[in-house]
């Protein structure tokens, strides 16, 4: 009998195993494709074989284009797109499949208006651009997931997909200010104070006489430089992402029941300044499966912004998943030669697993017809197409290492309230976060963007940058972090207000003061302070002085920090007194760090350089300033020179190149802007 479940069990998890684990190590190269333009089959046939000649993998296809499968209700066209399905297949390319549920076709704006959205002032908005949709309003829902159920059931068994695409660039497109959005938002509100008394308190609606009498008294926040409390103002944004996110679940649990097992990815801009929604919900639901994004570096080759800025999108989509991650979206455009090639090395030291260039041919018509693909308006291939070529064939060499598995040790916290409720600041709280993630791309060393609500904390070090919301549940994991042994800096503007969004009245950092031993009484701004600078500073300059060594840096506020039992271990040295800037305490087992100025590498990495040591924390592989680098393995390196000199990997015994297919023996050179894949002898 227990042999006939083990049997039974095992049918069951093959095919799981399968999908996952078969596409789990590997790496694509491929394009977004939009067949849907012409429905040309012969142009189809001729850029399918010259994907195939490139060595692609791998297509994009279906975004941005429901009414090309659905032109007027329920009158459902595939023929044409199952032929493109099939030469796809006889290609051996496999397809991310786009469930195109936004923009909504106009048909469906016609029959049903509530979909359209409404600019603060009331103003009904015609779709003239993409997204112009209320994706919570019940009606698009309804037809978006017929949609969902229509496309899924039809392609769920096709050889040729890999994955289907769960929406694209979620968090983009403009907040609607319906009636139909208000009365939505009154049933949210409602649901989560229960009564009206909660709901006044919580706003804090005494002051200036904004008391409500009932739910349905509640109306919208405006827009504007005067746009109403922040508390109303953050549980408003909180519903719209509620809303999306709520959307998305639904369109996967179609596709679940539709399709179980297959892989579910989407292009997740959700940090677009339009909506900007939380995504922490669906990075730590583990439902995307492959969690991507668009990887827009700009155009130069010579200089590593661009790359610095979009490999943290991947890490700040990513959150703690260890799924292979997919750039389901990559540069074309007029991209210095070879800059592609090295964006694509970079991203595969975050766990990328997929380059898939935006876009496949220059485009006809539309609000991009100006940007430049792989082919040119004339269908004819291009440098970029020759680059993709290169890329395809180098990945094929290594890719049997990929994707790497990030190893991190430290934790560097978002949170999507402290975002909305950051905007009053000059810093906000995504600019502090990038700004501790950069720590640690210069040192080539992983660190995890996390969610601490939602996170075991499994770290030696976690950095709390400028989280200005501090709910229970958040200040309880910190705390119980500290106490057990870890180590934590919190950076300014942060535990400044309580979950509804009102600022503590209490001691801060809020809910946490006893932690870091100390009160924080306010902050002041430097401009105004340094009309009694001693050094005679200008403008938002600083002196911060850390175990004797002084640095110049600039913030436009600081903390105001009164030590309750903390060590002093830094202040700021250039006004008329010196202010203690930067504390220590000991709490538990742990230790407790508080900086009095928003994050920034001149003030925090004399302070990291020793952590790292002190913790035991994993150092990057050591390499000349200008190399990107990580260790894959126990004996495989990837180098990545993003500098204009030579230069030399020190090393001691014999090495192979895998990617060039030479020898070493000691050191080797890289030459600029060329990636190395190393095999230690």
């Amino acid at each position: 009998m227990k042999t006939s479940k083990i049997k039974i069990l095992l049918l069951i998890a093959i095919p799981f195993i399968f999908t996952f684990g078969l596409k789990a190590q590997g790496l694509y190269v491929g394009s977004n494709y939009h067949p849907h333009d012409d429905k040309n089959i012969e142009k189809i046939k001729s850029d399918i074989q010259l994907m195939k000649a490139s060595g692609f993998t791998s297509v994009r296809m279906g975004h941005l284009a429901w009414d090309s499968y659905e032109p007027a209700e329920g009158l459902f066209d595939f023929e044409w797109f199952d032929k493109v399905m099939d030469m796809m297949d006889k290609a051996g390319i496999k397809v991310i499949l786009d469930i195109a549920v936004h923009p909504a076709p106009i048909w469906l704006h016609k029959k049903f208006p509530t979909i359209d959205i409404v600019d603060p002032n009331g103003n009904q908005l015609y779709p003239n651009h993409r997204y112009m949709d209320d994706a919570g309003d019940p009606n698009f829902q309804k037809y978006a997931l017929r949609f969902t159920d229509v496309i899924t059931k039809r392609y769920a068994k096709h050889p040729a997909l890999l994955a289907f695409g769960i929406d694209n660039e979620s968090g983009d497109g403009p907040i609607s200010y319906s009636e139909t959005v208000r009365l939505r938002f009154v049933d949210w509100l409602r649901k989560k104070y229960g009564s009206i008394d909660v709901l006044n308190k919580a706003w804090a609606n005494q002051r200036w006489s904004r008391n409500l009498n009932q739910f349905e008294e509640v109306g919208l926040p405006s827009v504007g430089a005067k746009n109403g409390a922040p508390e109303k103002i953050l549980d408003f944004r909180v519903f719209v992402s509620d809303e999306v996110n709520q959307f998305l679940f639904k369109v996967i649990d179609k596709v679940n029941a539709n399709a179980p097992n297959v892989l579910t990815n989407t292009n997740a801009w959700f940090y677009s300044a339009l909506k900007y929604i939380d995504w922490a919900e669906m990075a730590y639901s583990g439902k995307m499966t492959r969690e991507g994004c668009g990887f827009y570096p700009g155009n130069s080759l010579t200089t590593n912004w661009g790359v610095m800025n979009s490999a943290f999108g991947i890490s700040r989509i990513q959150f703690e998943s260890t799924n292979p991650f997919w750039c389901s979206e990559f540069t074309t455009m007029t991209a210095v030669p070879n800059s592609i090639r090295k964006s694509a090395y970079a991203t595969l030291m975050y766990g990328n697993q997929m380059v898939c260039g935006w876009t496949w041919q220059s485009m006809h018509s539309g609000e991009e017809q100006y940007l430049e693909g792989m082919l040119d308006w004339d269908g004819i291939p291009n440098r970029k197409y020759e680059e993709y070529k290169k890329m395809a064939t180098e990945f094929k060499k290594i890719e049997k290492f990929f994707p790497y598995k990030l190893q991190s040790e430290v934790g560097l916290a978002s949170s999507f309230p402290s975002q909305i409720a950051s905007s009053y600041f000059p810093e906000q709280q995504e600019n502090q976060l990038q700004a501790c993630w950069g720590l640690f791309y210069y040192r080539n060393m992983d660190a995890n963007v996390v969610e601490i609500s939602r996170s075991a904390l499994k770290y030696k070090l976690l950095i709390v940058p400028g989280i200005t919301v501090m709910d229970e549940t958040t200040a309880t994991k910190i705390r119980d972090f500290v106490k057990n042994g870890g180590t934590v800096i919190m950076t300014s503007n942060s535990a400044v207000v309580d979950e509804t969004g009102k600022v503590f009245a209490s001691t801060r950092p809020g809910r946490l003061s006893d932690v870091f031993g100390i009160r924080v009484a306010s902050f002041e701004e430097t401009e105004t302070f340094n009309e009694i600078s001693r050094k005679s500073y200008k403008g938002k300059k600083l002196e911060f002085t850390y175990k004797g060594k002084a640095v110049d840096t600039e913030s436009t506020r600081f903390d105001v920090i009164e030590p309750k039992g903390a060590e002093v271990i830094g202040s700021v040295t250039s006004l008329d007194k010196d202010y203690p800037m930067m504390t220590s305490n000991k709490y538990g087992k742990g230790r407790a760090i508080y900086v009095g100025l928003p994050a920034d590498g001149s003030v925090l990495n004399p302070l990291l350089d020793e952590l790292i040591v002190e913790l035991g924390i994993k150092k990057g592989p050591e390499v000349p300033a200008g190399v990107m680098a990580r260790q894959i393995d126990k004996n495989h390196y990837l180098y990545l020179n993003i500098s204009g000199e030579n230069k030399e990997i020190k090393m001691t015994g014999k090495s192979r190149s895998i990617l060039f297919d030479k020898d070493y023996n000691g050191s080797f050179t890289i030459p600029p802007y060329e990636p190395e894949f190393i095999e230690i002898k």
